[in-house]
């Protein structure tokens, strides 16, 4: 029991640097480590969407310092989202429907990291105001009903449609992530939930895994090994996820 304990800390260090390197909170990575270790997901809810607060905004601060932060492409989304990962918060999901929603957002991560390359400064476009309040309302509903902070499923759409390159779009997504996260632990608080007793251990955990992986991805790695590496281990998770029943 000890030993898995220790392994469920080290796996929660490895997804918070990896996913702050790439400017995420980290909630599907750790919803996905929580499901592998059966914790239920009464707590993985609450507990992902604390721990992606910690996260998101060290790794908000990071890329922002560095200058890649676009306030007029971020507000829309997060104008939208807000209220609806609120309402999306409130609502319980049955346990097996639950896994297997969170194995295909899962899924969004990887086809975005081993797919979607940086965008050419000359290709880029200018945001759609209601097009983005409308994919940010969708996402905050999804965040709120699965405990993420809706980053994994905003970054490649900034890609796709040419809105920001990838640290740009990295900074967009950990402050669009922070706010939903606030926004569904509220939804959370009305509904009530419950903390696993070992939370603070996972939030200093987290925080530390958080501080290293922003810093090394807004000022030193390339981020394509990082990349590769976490969508390898979610892939993996999304897989246990929708095909196995542990």
């Amino acid at each position: 029991m000890q030993e898995s304990f220790i392994l469920f800390y080290c796996l929660l260090f490895i997804v918070a640097f990896l996913y702050a390197s790439v400017g995420h909170g980290g909630a599907s990575g750790y919803l996905a480590l929580m499901a592998i270790f059966a914790i239920s997901p009464a707590v993985m809810k609450p507990t992902a969407l604390l721990l992606n607060l910690f996260v998101s905004s060290t790794s908000f601060i990071q890329f922002y310092r560095g200058g890649h932060f676009k306030w007029k492409t971020f507000w829309p989304f997060a104008l939208a989202s807000i209220p609806f990962s609120f309402v999306g918060g409130m609502m319980a999901i049955e346990s097996s429907i639950y896994k297997k929603i969170l194995g295909l957002l899962l899924l969004i991560p990887v086809i975005r990291f081993f797919f979607f390359k940086n965008t050419d400064p000359k290709d880029f476009k200018p945001s759609n105001i209601p097009l983005s309040l409308a994919i940010g309302g969708i996402i905050g509903l999804l965040s709120g009903m699965i405990g993420i902070g809706g980053g994994i499923i905003l970054s490649p759409i900034l890609l796709l449609l040419k809105w920001a390159d990838q640290k740009q779009t990295a900074a967009i997504s950990a402050a669009f992530i922070f706010v939903n996260s606030v926004a569904g632990l509220g939804g959370q608080l009305i509904k009530g939930f419950e903390f696993n007793s070992h939370m603070l251990a996972y939030v200093g955990v987290a925080f530390v895994g958080g501080i290293c992986g922003a810093y090394f991805g807004a000022l030193k790695f390339p981020q394509t090994v990082l990349k590769n590496v976490l969508a390898c281990v979610l892939a993996l998770a999304a897989y246990k996820l929708l095909f196995t029943h542990a």
